[in-house]
């Protein structure tokens, strides 16, 4: 018997059928879906330190469970000493099966260790894709404290099918993400 996580299953049989009622699909292709998520963390101080960059990449990587790869500046800005070409952050995209197993985690893990957490924003892009930003990576329990050397934010975003907000927050809503009450 094959593995398949535990919201994927969820989509499947709670999600689409909840969506195809509320919203009046006619067919179950219309039902928008999580594509991928993507995982991104700006290193500035890296322009002093390059070693915090290469930490940073170690941490995503553990989080995500999947290889994350370094971002480079596109181009120089003097004000900043940045030269074109310098790592500057890391990212890693998440499709199907981790990207389930990121959520979960993310929902039922990591977002209850937030301190005074009320809920994540409700602000999305307008095309149907959410970002949420999480200030210290510590609350993810694959990140050793005490080997830490500095704590650093990154920005969690949800690449949906969904062609307006409402469907959207409908479909992350479903899926149990805690937006705060308005």
């Amino acid at each position: 018997m094959d593995y398949t996580p535990t919201l994927k299953k969820k989509y499947k049989e709670e999600i689409v059928p909840a969506m195809m009622k509320d919203f009046g699909y006619k067919s179950v292709m219309q039902v928008p879906r999580i594509e991928k998520i993507v995982l991104n963390q700006g290193v500035g101080q890296a322009v002093a330190d390059k070693k915090l960059v290469d930490t940073a990449q170690e941490e995503l990587s553990l989080i995500a469970g999947q290889h994350a790869v370094q971002t480079l500046s596109r181009k120089d800005i003097s004000n900043f000493k940045l030269r074109k070409k310098m790592p500057i952050g890391t990212r890693v995209t998440l499709r199907r099966d981790r990207m389930y197993e990121f959520l979960e985690r993310l929902i039922n893990v990591a977002l209850p260790r937030i301190r005074d957490f009320k809920g994540v924003n409700t602000k999305l892009d307008g095309r149907g894709n959410y970002t949420m930003g999480i200030t210290e990576q510590i609350i993810f329990p694959e990140i050793d404290i005490d080997r830490m050397s500095k704590i650093m934010g990154l920005e969690v975003t949800f690449v949906t099918t969904a062609r307006t907000d409402e469907e959207c927050l409908a479909l992350l809503k479903e899926f149990g993400l805690p937006f705060k009450k308005q």
